[in-house]
């Protein structure tokens, strides 16, 4: 195979690395600090080639604790040379310990995305594969850093405008550096003002209770429902499996309508029942669709044995199919509570009374002119870490739940 230079790649390599780090790590810098830096890409560029030029020339620095530090004094070396001694366009004695801690994450980040690119590379000529290899790691580098940065930085800006106050927002709502200093009354005064004048307490509560309704009422109508479809036999059963996500093909709003309509005349809208009512109408058919792949994956040999055992049919669902179908009733459960406690539609339309605002209908009464900005954002991250905290702890059985049923046993 026709061997291809490399340098010249790991040196652009470097330049991309050293600019892309210098834009984030200066914005990163901006938000905390508060500092109006200005992320110069060029010196960052040129300290990456330099950077880049040293662990391909020197295969010593291309992986080990001792490498990556003298990566990292080559990087902040040539930042603070071609940057005249102004690496985001401040003076050193400007925030000098917000400014020295952004140089060495910055150093710190192009060591490891030039040790993570260069591993295992010569200088001067490599084969074309290896050179695939090269490009393949830096855009999977990149990907992860830009992806990475378009989900963590509203979330930051949301939490961050949260803890401020309403004189500081006012002043320079772009500024999203937070005062330690002051006391934990007021650096979570919008959260304490939420809890005690705006009912949020309420509003977690309506909002776990018909979250958890909803799972139970999912999974008990979903466990037997997909045991049949992957079990059982019986006219229209194929018809019946592929027609199951149908009902997503209808768009909500068109149900809201009618649906307000007849919950009306039935004494059902403003209540929380109403809501456990519509919110399995629309969760048991995804349920069902991930169950019976998962229980159709299931050894029938085993069912079959319990059946000769004389175990009923429910029996043999509850003793021994449901405990072999934990990660995906798990995934499940979760998935079907992640909907219910995000759903804002049905609520909006069928609440009236404060009292039985779930979370979501709560937040947008927050989104008033009469309400600071910063409660409402308060308002959205309380939204937001529960179902996110659950997603985290839950997530290893969400994926053996999706995939498990994904390859026939």
């Amino acid at each position: 195979m026709r061997a291809v230079p490399v340098h010249l790649a790991a040196l652009a390599i470097g330049a991309i690395w050293g600019a892309v780090w210098m834009i984030v790590v200066g914005l990163l810098l901006t938000l905390i600090s508060g500092l109006v830096a200005v992320p110069q890409g060029g010196p960052g560029g040129l300290a990456g080639i330099v950077a880049a030029f040293a662990v391909l020339y020197l295969p010593r620095l291309q992986s080990g604790l001792s490498g990556f530090a003298a990566i990292v004094a080559i990087v902040i070396a040539a930042v603070l040379i071609f940057s005249g001694l102004q690496p985001f366009a401040l003076s050193l004695s400007n925030g000098a310990g917000y400014q020295i801690i952004a140089l060495l994450v910055l150093a710190g980040m192009v060591a490891i995305s030039l040790q993570s690119c260069l591993r295992g590379f010569a200088p001067i000529y490599t084969r074309r594969y290896q050179m695939e290899v090269l490009l393949i790691r830096v855009m999977k580098g990149l990907a992860f850093v830009i992806f990475t940065i378009v989900v963590i930085l509203p979330f930051y800006v949301m939490v961050m405008t949260s803890l401020k106050r309403q004189q500081t927002l006012l002043a320079n709502p772009l500024d999203f550096s937070i005062n330690l200093s002051q006391g934990p009354s007021l650096l979570f005064r919008s959260y304490i003002e939420l809890f005690t004048q705006y009912h949020f307490g309420t509003f977690l509560m309506n909002s776990a209770i018909v979250s958890v309704a909803t799972v139970f009422i999912t999974l008990f109508f979903a466990v037997p429902g997909a045991y049949a479809v992957a079990r059982l036999r019986f006219p229209g059963q194929a018809l019946l499996s592929r027609s199951i996500l149908l009902i997503y093909m209808v768009p909500a709003i068109v149900l809201v309508i009618p649906l307000y309509a007849v919950f009306s005349q039935l004494g059902l809208r403003n209540t929380l029942t109403g809501l456990m009512v519509v919110y399995p109408a629309t969760t048991i058919p995804v349920a069902l669709y991930m169950l019976q792949g998962y229980f159709r994956g299931l050894p029938s040999e085993l069912e079959e044995a319990g059946l000769m055992d004389g175990l009923s049919r429910v029996g043999v669902i509850l003793k021994i199919t449901l405990p072999l179908s934990l990660p995906a009733l798990a995934s499940v459960a979760l998935y079907v509570f992640m909907i219910a406690w995000n759903e804002f539609l049905f609520a909006f339309m069928f609440l009236d009374d404060l009292d039985l605002f779930t979370l979501s209908r709560g937040v947008v009464s927050l989104d008033s002119s009469e309400v600071p900005r910063q409660h409402l954002m308060a308002g959205a991250v309380i939204a937001t870490v529960p179902v996110l905290a659950l997603f985290l702890w839950f997530e290893r059985f969400l994926v053996a739940g999706l995939t498990a049923g994904s390859v026939k046993g």
